[in-house]
């Protein structure tokens, strides 16, 4: 049986003993720390933690922790989360017509890879039902027009609070979220977007970068952001091309780039090691 543990995700203004106040706090109280790691933007002047205990012996009731932190960090003025080892996130994906991305993470579920519960995908598409139905997952089809789409976003969005959904994963969702849907899940929206992004934003990433003729492609997770594929970036990775590669050949290497690189940006959101600021992210591994 895995202990279990809590963790405290913290970003506040450097300043003198911010470390000791925070590791104190879990030692004072009878905690046990099993991950502490910390970095200083010095640029902006701002400070990251993520500190990890184990709730065995810990003289705070779990249910109290909240309130308590909050006294050390009022005088830090510091935006922070707490997280506990049992919670089972509730996950929603959405897709079009491509389905490696999504069969990739129901395959790692399924392989226990997550903690989270995958009970809801919605699809602008009826195309991959049967992969929801092979998987025994409720599939919603909510056809998407320039004329409907607020009005079908409010359904969506109805959706989500029925299965109280706590993240949602864009597995290749070819429709372009508006502001108000974003709103409703600051940091709970991660895309994946086919390019190594700030290159070759927008449609058809692979056909840019062939008529470019790069030497490398790649494929970025981030968070879901107002400005199109312009939000805080959770995960990168690169392959290697050369002018023998015709645009098909960049589209299934990238396809390969996709699964991995959405599959680890998920998993360092689940284990809660990542915190965006600004445009930027502090993970911590």
């Amino acid at each position: 049986m895995k202990t279990l543990t809590a963790t405290l995700l913290i970003s506040c203004l450097d300043r003198r003993g911010i470390v000791a106040k925070i590791a104190n706090f879990v030692y004072d109280h009878g905690g046990n720390i099993v991950y502490d790691d910390q970095y200083t933007d010095f640029s902006a002047g701002l400070y990251f933690n993520r500190i990890e205990w184990e709730l065995d012996g810990f003289t705070i009731p779990r249910d109290s922790i909240k309130e308590a932190f909050a006294e050390v960090a009022a005088p830090l003025e510091a935006q922070w989360q707490l997280h506990f080892s049992d919670t089972v996130p509730r996950i929603a994906i959405f897709v079009s017509r491509q389905e490696h991305c999504l069969l990739d993470l129901l395959w790692r579920h399924k392989e226990q890879e997550f903690n989270a519960q995958i009970p809801l995908i919605i699809s602008n598409h009826p195309d991959l039902e049967k992969t929801a139905v092979q998987f025994n997952i409720d599939y919603y089809h909510i056809n998407i027009t320039k004329e409907n789409k607020l009005a079908q976003e409010a359904k969506e969005l109805e959706i989500l609070q029925k299965y109280q959904i706590d993240l949602i994963i864009l597995a290749k969702y070819m429709q372009v979220l508006s502001d108000r849907f974003i709103d409703q899940y600051p940091q709970k929206l991660i895309n994946i977007h086919h390019s190594f992004l700030p290159a070759f934003i927008g449609a058809y990433p692979y056909h840019q970068a062939y008529q470019r003729g790069v030497k490398i492609i790649g494929a970025t997770s981030h968070y879901v952001s107002s400005e199109l594929d312009a939000g805080p970036i959770i995960e990168q990775d690169v392959a290697r091309v050369t002018h023998r590669d015709t645009v098909d050949d960049l589209i299934r290497k990238g396809r390969d780039l996709e699964r991995i690189v959405l599959a680890r940006g998920v998993r360092l959101h689940l284990q809660n090691r990542v915190l965006a600021y600004g445009n930027r992210t502090v993970i911590f591994e």
